[in-house]
Parts: C-alpha cells; sequence; structure tokens
C-alpha cells in the first residue's frame, strides 16, 4: 500500500504540473492583458503602459515569465494580485472557506439523496415510483445551474420570503456563536438545494443500475434458490458492491463541484471563489487566476488519491501494490 501511494503521490504531483503549464500558457494567450485593463482601452497612456510591463515582466519571454513564477512558487509565494495589489493566498484564504462549504455540503447532500432513491427504485424496478423518479432525474440534470438558482430565489425568497436571496450572513443583524451558525445555514439553503438538484441525478443513476446490475449476478440468485431472505442478500452482498461505483462517482463529483459552483455563487451573491475567479478573469489578473487554478488542480489530485484509498477499504478484493 506505501509503494501505491507514493506512486499516487508522484502522479498527482506531475499532473499539478502539468496543469500549471498549461494554466499559464493558455491564460497568457487569451485575448486582452492586464495591462490594458489598468491603464484602459479609449486613451492608453504609451509611457504608462511601457512601465507597467516592465514592472509586471511581462516584456520577457515567455519562458522566463514562467522560470520566474516556478521559483516563487516553489518558495510558496503565489505573488501578487495586479488588480488588488494584495498577496494571492491571502485573498484566496478568504474565500476558500465558503466555497469548500458550499461544495461539500451540496456534495454529501447529492450522494446521500440520489443513492437513497437510486436504491429504493432499483428494488422496484419498473413502478411508478421508479417511472416518475427517472423523469425527474433527467429533468434536474438538463437544468442550468444558474436558471434553477433563479428560480429558487425567485420562489423562496422574493414570493414566499422564507430564505435570503444573497450573502452568506445578515450583517445588519450582527449574529454571533449559535446564532451566526444558523444564520449562516439559513443562508446556505438555497445555493446548497441548487447544486443538489442539478447533481443528485448523476448518483441516482449511477446507484440504480448498480444495484440492478448487482440483483441479477449469479450468487444472488444461488442465494435466492437456497432459500436466504431478500432483505439479508440485499444488505449483506448486494448493497456493499453495488455502492463501489458511487464511491467514484463521489470523488469524480466532489472534483467538479469545487471548481464548479462559481455559477452558483454568483447567482447568490456568495462570498466564495466564484466572483472572485470571475473578476479575476475579467481583469486579466494572471497571478490571481493561476493561484486559483492552482487550488482547484491541488483539489482534483487529492480527491483522486482519497478516492482509490476509500476504494481500497470499501473492496477487500483490491489490493494495490
Amino acid at each position: 500500500m506505501g509503494r501505491y501511494i507514493r506512486k499516487r503521490l508522484a502522479t498527482a504531483v506531475l499532473t499539478v504540473f502539468l496543469s500549471i503549464i498549461l494554466n499559464f500558457l493558455l491564460i497568457r494567450l487569451a485575448p486582452g492583458d492586464p495591462i490594458s485593463y489598468i491603464t484602459g482601452q479609449d486613451f492608453p497612456s504609451p509611457q504608462l503602459r511601457a512601465e507597467l510591463t516592465e514592472k509586471y515582466g511581462f516584456d520577457r519571454p515567455l519562458i522566463v515569465q514562467f522560470g520566474v513564477y516556478l521559483r516563487s512558487l516553489l518558495a510558496g509565494d503565489l505573488g501578487q494580485s495586479i488588480a488588488g495589489n494584495r498577496p494571492v493566498t491571502d485573498i484566496i484564504s478568504e474565500r476558500i472557506g465558503p466555497t469548500l462549504l458550499l461544495a461539500l455540503t451540496s456534495a454529501v447532500a447529492a450522494l446521500l439523496v440520489g443513492t437513497s432513491l437510486g436504491v429504493y427504485s432499483a428494488r422496484r424496478p419498473g413502478s411508478k415510483f421508479d417511472t416518475a423518479m427517472n423523469g425527474v432525474s433527467y429533468v434536474f440534470d438538463s437544468m442550468p445551474p444558474f436558471w434553477l438558482g433563479m428560480m429558487l430565489s425567485l420562489i423562496f425568497a422574493s414570493w414566499f420570503k422564507l430564505l435570503p436571496t444573497s450573502g452568506m450572513v445578515d450583517l445588519r443583524a450582527g449574529y454571533t456563536g449559535f446564532a451566526h451558525v444558523l444564520d449562516v445555514l439559513r443562508h446556505l439553503i438555497l445555493p446548497a438545494a441548487t447544486v443538489v438538484l442539478v447533481t443528485f441525478p448523476y448518483f441516482f443513476r449511477v446507484a440504480r443500475t448498480s444495484v440492478i446490475q448487482a440483483m441479477s449476478d449469479d450468487y444472488v440468485v444461488t442465494f435466492r434458490a437456497a432459500g436466504m431472505k431478500e432483505n439479508r442478500i440485499f444488505y449483506k452482498y448486494v448493497f456493499r458492491n453495488a455502492m463501489l461505483p458511487t464511491i467514484t462517482a463521489f470523488g469524480l463529483t466532489l472534483a467538479y463541484v469545487v471548481a464548479g459552483v462559481a455559477i452558483v455563487e454568483i447567482v447568490f451573491s456568495w462570498p466564495g471563489t466564484g466572483s472572485l475567479m470571475m473578476n479575476a478573469i475579467m481583469q486579466r489578473d494572471y497571478p490571481l487566476l493561476m493561484g486559483l487554478y492552482l487550488v482547484i488542480s491541488i483539489s482534483v489530485a487529492i480527491t483522486m488519491i482519497v478516492l482509490d484509498l476509500v476504494y481500497a477499504l470499501a473492496d477487500p478484493r483490491i489490493r494495490y501494490h
């Protein structure tokens, strides 16, 4: 197991490094640059533009710029935000907490909801519930998250006034202690519900398909022929084997949710990395964008390693070397 972990860590480091190279090139090859954003598009000062270009090192060849960035990165320095004039590490650290709260809460809730419905539906294939849930899953799977978020906000915030429309806390109330926690949870409901509704269909289909397939395996038929009770067969043998694909689905979904909640955060003005990333793209803030993409790459790499280890613990037949 130790050798396998070392190999996976080496693969993760290589993946993150390739991601750094790719992001570095794509960001700089895209139209626009941070100097144009600072100086303006209408009447830019050639002298100011030249001074800023030299200040930030954009007059150097790309390979030299990448070498400078890599040396800073190895020293633990993500650089200075061009638009915010603050360390990238400080800016991201202020925003990563709310994003992780939203992403982890949504992913776990989607896993529980989708898997429970999928298992229940698979044990009653062809029933009215199974047919209805298949239709519902496809409907929510096809909904754009930003549209669904706006509809939920319109219904539960504007019409019924049950939940707040935006933000993470009520700044005017100034809650502290447990009241502050409850306030955060109230603000979390709508954005988390949006992510859950567009994500749970994936878990539903994976769980449903896995259970139906496992229940048709030869060993299940043999147990039934031997007179073993259906519930005992399901909970002792079928359920555990059928949940293995769900573990993979959860790992992939978690990596996607961490990187993909940006639109939902913008809709609900959730103070995470979503709006931060959009502003950085608009301002062509190279250091901040590179820092955000690096955090996403590392998150995905760590998720994949943890997923493999959990897979080995869940299935004793798997042995890593």
